[in-house]
């Protein structure tokens, strides 16, 4: 009995300790994802130069159109796409719908940003927080069999959460840029409610084994439509046509905007892959500390502001941080994990998706039988075709006249880019981008 049981000891420590890898990596990529996602809005500040906030959200979701195309391609190659579409082809709808509501949410947050700030207005949608530690527990399992700590560590986050985002909703109350605070508000919190509930067609893909880079691509086909509906409706279309020629010399630096935040966003998906909706977006959301950052430093927000206002932002950012750490750091014991799995075995058999492909990937690993995705001719050209575009509206682009400080922006650049090297490297050693 004693050799018989050795075996299945060694095969459950070998188990456990790769969930613990897991999630470490879970961890590392919502905190880099955060810090991509908060630069991502940087140029979005160039609303202030009299471009329209639908405007700027359809040339954003262009660049992003551009990123989530030649970056998958560029990683594993469209082989890896069709691969996992052919094995779930129904997630292709649920990609779409997710890529519809975040482009409402992304127009949503450019009327924020012009009406109330960057600083304030990053924490006030990050109450999507709130939503996926619902949904993550409604739908998916997650904090079932956590045990009384976990429980504590999530739900007093997000009272705090709540507090801080309070404190940010007081200081907005006196006059934004635009005279529109409360207007604001409701559009921060408007796309909070939306990229929260986006959040579940993610968590449905990768319990059944999708690679988050072919979820991406599919993705950006809702972005595109719906964003381009929106734009249309909202402006008609020759008059968004004589605004696009009017911004020419600026498209260049809001197409960057979009390809910066599809950077944050795969990191965002991986960590909602390996620690799941309910601690992966708290973790992303660290990008209000970064939004605070580049708003207050580099755009000199809120100057001239009374101290008191200072006080409530900052005072506000930093319990929303405690809470997200809280949440964070309440790590999945074995008995939760066993009711994600469950959650991965109905979703499974739901899209009749082989068993041991769904373990596999789930453990961030390439299933039996399964080919080495590669890269053709193709896939490169679409990494060719993309650059191309960038390079073409690059000189065009004009440098936009706007007050910064050079001076913090270098180190949060140089920042961004350690971050970058550091959890992609980590993802490859891992699990090769599975």
């Amino acid at each position: 009995m004693t050799s018989a049981a050795q075996p299945l000891d060694s095969a459950e420590v070998q188990r456990a300790a790769r969930s613990k890898k897991l999630h470490a990596l879970g961890i590392l990529s919502g905190f880099t994802a955060g810090a991509w996602l908060g630069a991502a809005e940087a140029p979005t500040k160039l609303v202030s130069m009299g471009i329209s906030p639908i405007a700027i959200s359809l040339i954003m979701v262009i660049g992003v159109f551009l990123a989530r195309w030649s970056l998958p391609a560029l990683i594993l190659g469209t082989s890896s796409v069709r691969a996992d579409v052919c094995r779930a082809p129904h997630l292709i709808i649920w990609a779409v719908l997710a890529g519809c509501l975040w482009a409402v949410a992304n127009t949503l947050t450019i009327f924020a940003i012009r009406d109330i700030g960057l600083s304030i207005a990053f924490p006030l949608w990050n109450s999507n927080s709130l939503l996926g530690i619902f949904w993550g527990f409604l739908f998916f399992n997650e904090l079932r069999q956590a045990g009384w700590r976990r429980w504590t560590g999530v739900l007093g986050g997000a009272v705090v959460m709540c507090a801080g985002a309070t404190l940010l909703a007081i200081a907005s109350s006196t006059p934004g840029p635009a005279g529109h605070s409360f207007r604001g508000v409701w559009a921060a919190l408007g796309a909070g409610v939306l990229w929260g509930t986006m959040y579940i067609p993610y968590r449905k893909a990768y319990l059944t084994g999708m690679n988050p880079l072919s979820f991406v691509t599919f993705f950006t086909f809702g972005e595109v439509g719906m964003m381009s509906a929106l734009a249309i409706g909202y402006t008609g279309l020759a008059p968004l046509w004589q605004e696009l020629l009017g911004a020419r010399g600026v498209i260049f630096w809001l197409m960057l905007g979009g390809f910066i935040w599809v950077i944050g966003d795969l990191f965002q998906q991986y960590a909602a892959k390996y620690v799941g909706i309910s601690r992966g977006i708290p973790l992303s959301n660290s990008n209000q500390l970064w939004g605070l950052l580049w708003g207050i430093f580099v755009f000199g927000e809120l100057h001239g502001r009374s101290s008191s206002t200072y006080l409530q932002v900052v005072g506000g950012s930093l319990l929303m941080m405690l809470g997200v750490g809280a949440i964070a750091f309440s790590s999945a014991t074995g008995e939760e994990q066993k009711r994600w799995k469950e959650a991965a075995q109905r979703e499974g058999r739901r899209y009749n998706v082989a068993e041991d492909f769904v373990q596999a990937r789930m453990e961030g690993r390439q299933a039996a039988g399964e080919s080495t995705p590669i890269r053709t001719v193709r896939d490169w050209l679409l990494v060719a075709a993309a650059t191309a575009i960038f390079v073409i509206f690059a000189a065009m682009a004009r440098v936009p006249q706007l007050s910064l400080h050079w001076g913090p922006a270098a180190p949060l650049t140089a920042a961004l880019l350690v971050l970058l090297f550091v959890c992609t490297l980590t993802l490859w050693r891992t699990t090769r981008f599975h």
